[in-house]
């Protein structure tokens, strides 16, 4: 069965997702979830949660996707411990800390691996696989096709997104808010830096290309694939952080689909709650141009009508779609828009209305202009409706009785229900009828006051054997018939752990420090050879997303877990920034797979730094072998979006330099040859002054991108010279410069 997989920032949004037919949830508790601004779960609300969604066969699958600190690694498994105990399902998972705690500690509760860890390819599946993933959450880049593949090859449960908000970067490769606002995406506090608007500048004549939304992707809706889809495991829908009833409308809309009930009006229905108006995602073949909307970053709502005239002190709406008293609408006008709740709506001859279907008039202070159009962003008749499915039961489940009801002996009720038998037997004897036993007409009726629980009364054995049955007594069986079955259901999770087998120690020699670079043209790469630089990272870098793996000689730098599966057998590899290591676990886990070196994160503090390499060392009896970057423009996102191709610049990229500009700064766009783009940092990250005091790196990387020969050249002698100790003069510029998060704490 295909699992319908809904999410709830809070219990509202719990009980209007499985009201509306989900079978499954996945929510954060206050720590290690990847929406921190969400309300989530305490652990004592996480219990009520779980209590009332496995009562209705419902899973619940909780986030812990962010990064895990040093310092955080024993609140982390304290968590794990705490949510096995109280009985999740599965655990969401980015770290590999994270991960590999899960899987070699737990027996029932499942690690899924989040698109957090950017599997977008077979190679990466069937490495989690091997390391006991029980289910992989593909990137939303992937094509059904592509998907449709790794299940078939691969053999494990396949998570997607059909519905929600995009990310223009792929998950948990943008560091665009950490870098820029110090709120990482990869700890759950992302501001959406995605969401801003930006003003597109053609560096090589220094024009405006306009401003705009111009990295704002539109929402996610594959209502119309719904045939395509029932091949895969988990459908899953975006947003924790709305409210409930966009999940429950969403809910229900994909609940009918997938149950062949779906109607034209309800797919336009889905346009009734928050909307950034819709594309069928890279999933189903979207054209990069038409993926985002650049005109605005929030909810769109639907088009209803345009203002047609001014009459007086009034405007008139001529509607293609009805209009009611207290929604919510917006008028779009000279690009601005004017929002406002219709307190009174009016006919044509003035009268107050609560509803017109073809012209209507409303006042409103603000200058609009005739051919405006007019947009609904809450239809209140609507959420009405929607708000009175938030509690209901989507489905009741089947109890089965046999009473046995003789004079002088307890009465017994067998009951089965959920799967379990629950033998009822009163403690007083029944008595013998004077005038009327007790009927089987009358036990259903007693039986079949069922509507404050889960159960619908199903079938009724009773023979009579004149017997008086107090309907008090049957009341009371009833209850606790319920009860006894719902706890025998509750009971039945199994929650066991397991004792994990001792590490082998692993560790390196100390080594004195060394520069490495990247680069990305073959000038910078001549450059470097001709200073010296002895391991450079060129034709030899397999990044993390957009992998087509062809057959490479000699040393590796691998950005992602597909290329880790395909090349630890014929290559020696570095693993690179974008695998996110902030700990000493994940450390050990790539040296085990075959890595010679790993690269931090931009994300890690001095501090953090050193807390790694003291963890790492206590544990394995050595050090670890680390490169670190401390020199260049940081990648913000990688994106198989093109911002170039929506401003009808396709193709000008292999001639012009191009940049996004906000009000604190620029951002250089770097375009691949496959149409994926990387955005830049504007400042350049430059911690060289900082070498000499950060101990335990074997390997410090100069990442070179925009710059010229001449740059690169003399970067390296700046470099050489502050690593040789020959300098005191500072290589900090503070106008061009920043040290990232070195010296500052990410939240």
């Amino acid at each position: 069965m295909t699992e319908l997989l809904a999410p709830a920032g809070n219990m509202e949004a719990l009980k209007a997702a499985i009201s509306n037919g989900c079978d499954a949830i996945y929510l954060g508790t206050q720590k290690f979830g990847a929406r921190a601004y969400s309300s989530n779960f305490d652990l004592e609300l996480l219990k009520e949660a779980v209590l009332y969604a496995h009562l209705r066969n419902v899973k619940i699958h909780v986030t812990m996707n962010t990064i895990v600190f040093e310092n955080e690694m024993e609140a982390m498994k304290e968590q794990l411990h705490e949510l096995n105990e109280i009985g999740v399902d599965g655990i969401i998972v980015q770290d590999l800390a994270v991960f590999d705690y899960l899987v070699k500690n737990f027996l029932d509760m499942e690690a899924h691996c989040s698109t957090q860890m950017g599997i977008d390819d077979l190679d990466g599946t069937l490495l989690l696989k091997e390391l006991g993933a029980k289910r992989v959450v593909l990137s939303r880049e992937v094509e059904i096709e592509k998907v449709k593949e790794i299940k078939r090859i691969a053999k494990i449960p396949l998570e997607i997104f059909v519905y929600g908000a995009l990310c223009v970067s792929y998950s948990g490769n943008c560091l665009m808010s950490g870098l820029i606002g110090y709120r990482s995406g990869n700890r759950g506090r992302c501001v959406g830096s995605c969401r801003k608007e930006y003003e597109l500048i053609d560096k090589t004549t220094n024009t405006s290309l306009g401003k705009n939304y111009i990295l704002s992707m539109k929402d996610l809706n594959t209502i119309d694939y719904i045939d395509d889809l029932k091949e895969i495991d988990s459908l899953k829908i975006e947003g924790r952080m709305k409210e409930p009833a966009y999940v429950a409308n969403v809910v229900s809309k994909y609940r009918a689909a997938l149950d062949h009930k779906i109607t034209k009006d309800e797919k336009e229905n889905l346009k009734k709650t928050f909307n950034r108006t819709f594309t069928k995602g890279y999933l189903f073949h979207e054209d990069k141009k038409e993926i985002t909307n650049i005109l605005r970053p929030n909810n769109f709502g639907y088009e209803i009508g345009t203002i047609s005239k001014v009459v007086k002190d009034r405007y008139e709406i001529t509607l293609t779609k009805p209009l009611h008293q207290n929604d919510i609408i917006r008028i779009s006008h000279n690009n601005e828009d004017v929002n406002l709740t219709v307190v009174k709506l009016y006919d044509k001859d003035g009268n107050l209305i609560n509803k017109a279907e073809d012209v209507c008039y409303i006042k409103i202070k603000e200058k609009l202009s005739k051919g405006d159009f007019v947009y609904i962003t809450k239809d209140s008749s609507y959420y009405k409706a929607i708000e009175a499915s938030l509690e209901k039961e989507f489905k009741r489940f089947d109890l089965d009785i046999r009473v046995y009801a003789c004079p002088g002996s307890k009465l017994i009720v067998d009951a089965k229900g959920l799967g379990f038998h629950y033998l009822y037997e009163s403690g007083e004897l029944l008595s013998e009828a004077m005038n009327s036993p007790t009927t089987k007409e009358q036990v259903i009726k007693q039986f079949s006051r069922l509507n404050d629980t889960i159960f619908q009364l199903h079938s009724v054995e009773f023979e009579e054997q004149n017997a008086f049955v107090p309907a008090k007594l049957l009341n009371a069986a009833r209850r606790e018939i319920v009860q006894g079955l719902y706890d025998l259901k509750l009971n039945s999770q199994e929650k066991r752990t397991k004792t994990p087998k001792a590490k082998e120690k692993i560790s390196f020699p100390s080594v004195k420090p060394y520069l490495t670079a990247s680069v990305t043209t073959t000038e910078q790469y001549d450059a470097c050879v001709s200073c010296g630089i002895q391991e450079i990272y060129f034709e030899n870098i397999v990044r993390r997303n957009q992998n087509e793996y062809k057959e490479k000689e000699g040393q590796l730098l691998i950005g992602g877990y597909g290329g880790i599966y395909h090349y630890r057998e014929t290559n020696p590899f570095v693993t690179d920034y974008s695998l996110n290591v902030v700990n000493s676990a994940s450390c050990y886990e790539l040296y085990r797979l075959g890595a010679k070196r790993v690269t931090l994160s931009y994300e890690l503090n001095k501090r953090q730094i050193e807390d790694l390499i003291h963890a790492y060392s206590e544990e394995n009896d050595g050090y670890p072998a680390l490169e670190m970057i401390v020199y260049g423009k940081a990648p913000l996102l990688f994106t198989k979006y093109c911002p170039l191709k929506k401003m009808n610049q396709c193709g000008d990229c292999k001639t012009k330099h191009y940049e996004l500009k906000d009000e604190h700064g620029t951002f250089p766009i770097l375009s691949h040859e496959d149409c994926t783009t990387t955005i830049l940092n504007g400042k350049t990250l430059n911690l060289l002054d900082e070498m000499s005091c950060i101990k335990g790196i074997e390997a410090f990387r100069l990442n070179f991108t925009v710059e010229s020969k001449e740059q690169v050249v003399k970067t390296i002698h700046k470099a050489l010279s502050k690593l040789n100790g020959a300098t005191d003069k500072s290589a900090f510029n503070k106008e061009t410069d920043t040290r990232g998060h070195f010296n500052k704490e990410i939240l």
